[in-house]
């Protein structure tokens, strides 16, 4: 994983949420507290403007300074918990002498990360709902599939996730004070990181090209 792709698959998340910015706000109206969108793009902002101390990072430390810049830009509940990912995703990238191995180990490791954090699970009506089985298709998928087969299934399991939190009853964030008002809404949290997987399994698609 070289600097360059780390760093334009950040201008290209960045891009992607920008265009979705009407549907994320308009989700976290719905069911939050309207500031998921503002402190998605604080975090964009912020980790794009680091992007010039790269240069003299290992793919590690690139990793850990995302996690640290965020913990220290992001409001609101969804901060702690992205810099908890990246920062756990650092520790574990160069685990393995296999690239895409690296990338589940890291991936595990942040997810893990965010249900300690966050003290929750599947079924909550969280970004777990998209996080929890794109690391299960992962796992599945890494020992016996292409890396197109892979990034297939990782897309098509974070879209069934979020389109899941719409029938769940939330039972942690903003929402929970709705109780069953919040059924019929997906998940703002879900859907940023749906977005956030599907820009960067196209970018490691394009690459693989």
């Amino acid at each position: 994983m070289n600097k360059q792709f780390i760093i334009q698959c950040i201008n290209n998340v960045v891009e992607e949420i920008r265009y979705h910015e009407d549907q994320i706000e308009s989700l976290d109206r719905a069911i939050g507290d309207g500031d998921h969108y503002i402190n998605l793009k604080r975090g964009c902002e912020a980790i794009q403007a680091i992007i010039p101390t790269f240069e003299k990072l290992s793919t590690p430390q690139i990793f850990y300074s995302i996690g640290v810049k965020l913990l220290s830009t992001i409001g609101g509940a969804s901060g702690p918990l992205f810099a908890s990912f990246f920062i756990e995703f650092s520790k574990n990238i160069a685990s393995s002498k296999n690239e895409l191995t690296n990338v589940l180990l890291g991936f595990e490791a942040g997810v893990e990360a965010i249900k300690k954090r966050g003290k929750s699970g599947s079924g909550e009506k969280t970004m777990l709902d998209v996080l929890i089985p794109v690391l299960n298709i992962f796992k599945k998928k890494i020992g016996n599939s292409n890396l197109d087969e892979i990034i297939h299934a990782i897309n098509e399991a974070a879209n069934d996730g979020v389109e899941a939190t719409k029938t769940m009853l939330p039972t942690k964030g903003r929402a929970v004070g709705l109780g069953d008002r919040a059924i019929g809404h997906i998940d703002p949290g879900a859907k940023s990181c749906q977005l956030i997987i599907a820009t960067i399994g196209k970018k490691i698609l394009e690459e693989k090209k």
